[in-house]
């Protein structure tokens, strides 16, 4: 995707205070990367280098992936695991999977042992411990995976104990809110791409527009019908959430889908832990 489509990368910074973090956590650094989409045509070899250069700068104890490498065939994963190799992290780095990652019957394998092959950590509904067992990280299967079961996961963790939750999808956090999630990372949305100054993203509007049509004339109208496009909650689309006693950051994404983004550029997100 050419810069003047995609916009120039972004580096989201921010604070996330976890109570019952313990103090020899305080201050580890996060880097959250979503999205790539590499195919050729959705992200570019240049931005992607500016990411893992961002990234690498940040000198993060923990690098996090949320899914999404690939578009639709996932031979582009073996290309892209090699640029992904010249990641650095103290503890690691751990991935998730998204929808784009499922698709075809062999793409889950083959994309997990690409990712696997360079160091990374793919974990589907499994808890992991870079941190040790005071901050469990979690991470989920895809929301649109037949083995998407949060519970045989979330019950195996003492509710007493922060942990970290990686799920592609931000809806999931509607059905997250049952467990304690001290910060869930998601990607998906791309932000929305396309953001109205003041308003938010377009789908969030066309959302708001739509739910004010009487239902008998949305059923008329297929179109109207889908207000509900990649995923319920446009609000939830991009940046830090509350949603109930959890917390929720969504990024953005690396990768740009045709027609571009407007006022919602790439990112990498830093984040810092803190203690409440």
């Amino acid at each position: 995707m050419h810069w003047l489509l995609s916009g120039p990368l972004s580096i989201e910074r921010l604070t996330v205070k976890i109570a019952g973090l313990p103090a020899s956590l305080r201050g580890k650094k996060l880097v959250q990367m979503s999205d790539f989409h590499y195919d050729g045509l959705r992200l570019s070899d240049a931005m992607l280098e500016k990411a893992i250069a961002a990234s690498n700068q940040l000198q993060p104890d923990l690098v996090l992936l949320t899914g999404d490498y690939i578009t639709t065939n996932p031979e582009p994963i073996h290309m892209l695991a090699l640029r992904l190799k010249h990641l650095q992290s103290q503890a690691g780095i751990y991935a998730v999977l998204g929808n784009h990652d499922i698709r075809h019957r062999y793409s889950k394998t083959e994309i997990t042992n690409a990712l696997t092959s360079i160091g990374v950590h793919v974990l589907w509904n499994e808890i992991a411990y870079p941190f040790g067992q005071e901050l469990p990280l979690v991470g989920l299967a895809d929301r649109y995976s037949l083995e998407y079961h949060p519970a045989s996961v979330m019950n195996q963790l003492d509710p007493d104990t922060p942990r970290i939750v990686l799920s592609h999808n931000p809806d999931t956090a509607e059905l997250l809110q049952a467990w304690r999630v001290d910060l869930q990372l998601s990607g998906h949305t791309h932000g929305g791409q396309i953001v109205f100054p003041g308003l938010g993203p377009m789908l969030l509007c066309h959302q708001k527009i739509v739910q004010k049509i009487p239902m008998k004339v949305r059923y008329r109208f297929p179109f109207l019908r889908r207000n509900s496009f990649v995923i319920r909650h446009w609000e939830w689309a991009q940046g830090l959430h509350q949603i109930g006693n959890n917390q929720l950051y969504v990024n953005r994404g690396l990768g740009t889908y045709l027609p571009g983004r407007l006022f919602c550029p790439p990112e990498v997100t830093a984040i810092t832990l803190q203690s409440k």
